[in-house]
């Protein structure tokens, strides 16, 4: 479980820059803006009175944008940083959610509620080396009936270098990616360099897995275009949609889930 301890000291290491970031703009977050992207707000509806839990949930900046649409939220992260900037930023505002730091996979033992609503988003699975325990999770805190709503950027994506510009790893998890990168998605220009370990996912190992838990999904849809600037060498094609700089239309850059519990 080396990865854990690679992985937790880099997000714990970044969270603080993140805080302070142009990317994550706190400043119009506690203005009243919403975090959240107009594809996840389509895909979870109306959600007040409903109880959430927001996995991967990083400094709780999007959990309590759901908390402001009047969802009762449960927000869960590895990082200890994270989620001691998500209690603060919670208290500071006057937000009832609640954050739980903990892996993934150990979240079982480490909350007991169950839910209607499970949320994921924007660069999650691939910290997590088996997509059948995560599966199994989001099956085990869901009510039945419940919704399951993941948004997540796209595999072909992940088998492209830092520079989009070649393609360097399998669609396939086949073994960990071990790197060390300069700057993050949200501090590019940074020179801290973080090391970590991931693993690429193809859409049938996130399908399968799914369909395996009990998990019924009621909508896939994949667009050729991210709605954050977080990669090199973009272009903006229109307000908010972003795609790679002369590969435009051609590769899909984001898919989403929605699924409910059997």
């Amino acid at each position: 479980m080396n990865y854990l301890k690679t992985n937790k000291a880099s997000w714990d290491q970044a969270v603080p820059h993140h805080v302070e970031s142009e990317f994550y703009d706190l400043k119009t977050f506690r203005e009243g803006k919403s975090s959240l992207q107009n594809i996840d707000l389509e895909l979870l509806g109306d959600i007040k009175g409903k109880s959430i839990l927001h996995l991967q949930c990083h400094f709780g900046q999007d959990s309590l944008s759901l908390a402001r649409m009047g969802a009762v939220v449960t927000g869960a992260d590895i990082s200890s940083a994270a989620i001691d900037a998500a209690r603060s930023l919670a208290a500071e505002m006057d937000l009832p959610a609640k954050f739980v730091c903990s892996d993934l996979y150990e979240l079982p033992q480490n909350l007991s509620e169950k839910f209607d609503i499970i949320y994921t988003s924007y660069g999650t699975i691939g910290w997590l080396p088996d997509l059948q325990k995560w599966a199994n999770v989001i099956a085990h805190f869901l009510k039945p009936g419940g919704k399951f709503v993941f948004v997540e950027f796209h595999p072909v994506v992940w088998m492209f270098n830092d520079e989009l510009d070649a393609i360097t790893y399998s669609y396939f998890n086949r073994e960990s990616i071990k790197d060390k990168q300069t700057g993050t998605y949200a501090d590019q220009s940074s020179k801290k360099s973080y090391d970590f370990e991931v693993w690429n996912h193809s859409l049938a190992d996130v399908i399968d897995n799914l369909l395996q838990a009990g998990i019924n999904l009621t909508q896939f849809v994949e667009y050729d275009y991210s709605p954050v600037n977080c990669f090199k060498n973009t272009v903006e094609i229109e307000e908010g949609k972003w795609q790679i700089k002369e590969l435009e239309g051609k590769l899909p850059l984001l898919y989403s889930v929605v699924g409910e519990k059997g």
